[in-house]
């Protein structure tokens, strides 16, 4: 029994230190979501999920709306913070972070969530959806790291290069096998 996941990368959204719950798309983003909007309109959804964080959940909206379709928010799915959510550091030292975090799954920054830890706590979610929605098609609003590691927990091919080369927004389809993971394909143009 096939089931189908669509990771639905957020849009462009504007960092602001303190506010990564709450950001939500730019101008620009929201242009973007309408667009991944119009790339799913032939395809069947049955559900529409999301990270709780703004940003993600304002990505899946018009999806969400065009099929009248509730979006289900978790907290399982935000973004993994590699360095606490309340602390700055220089972009390079983060994204040196975030590749040797996918080297060492146990290694974070102080205050931040190693990649082991994310896995912990999206992957149980992620198992109960594809149960849940055996056979059918989900659409999940999410972050680029924290997919990343979900997809890294089913093929260790998806890691740091892959997380590099992904775009905002970005969607990615996964089919599964019953819980294995069988193929992903890019859909975002």
């Amino acid at each position: 029994m096939h089931t189908t996941i669509y990771m639905v990368r957020h849009a462009e959204s504007p960092y602001a230190l303190g506010e990564e719950k709450t950001r939500g798309l730019s101008r620009e983003g929201a242009q973007e979501a309408k667009k991944a909007a119009d790339l799913l309109e032939g395809v069947e959804i049955h559900a529409v999920c999301s990270s709780s964080y703004a940003r993600a959940r304002e990505t899946v909206q018009e999806l969400a709306e065009r099929r009248e379709l509730p979006i289900m928010e978790y907290d399982e799915l935000v973004e993994r913070s590699i360095l606490g959510l309340e602390v700055q550091a220089p972009w390079e030292d983060i994204v040196a972070a975030i590749k040797r975090s996918f080297e060492d799954e146990e290694y974070a920054l102080p205050g931040g969530e190693s990649t082991r830890a994310a896995q912990q706590r999206a992957i149980p979610l992620f198992e109960r959806l594809l149960e849940q929605y055996a056979g059918r098609s989900i659409a999940i609003g999410t972050h680029g790291n924290i997919m990343t590691i979900i997809m890294n927990y089913y093929d260790s091919r998806f890691g740091y290069d892959f997380w590099q080369s992904t775009s905002k927004p970005d969607i990615y389809r996964m089919v599964f096998d019953n819980r294995r993971l069988t193929s992903v394909e890019r859909i975002w143009k």
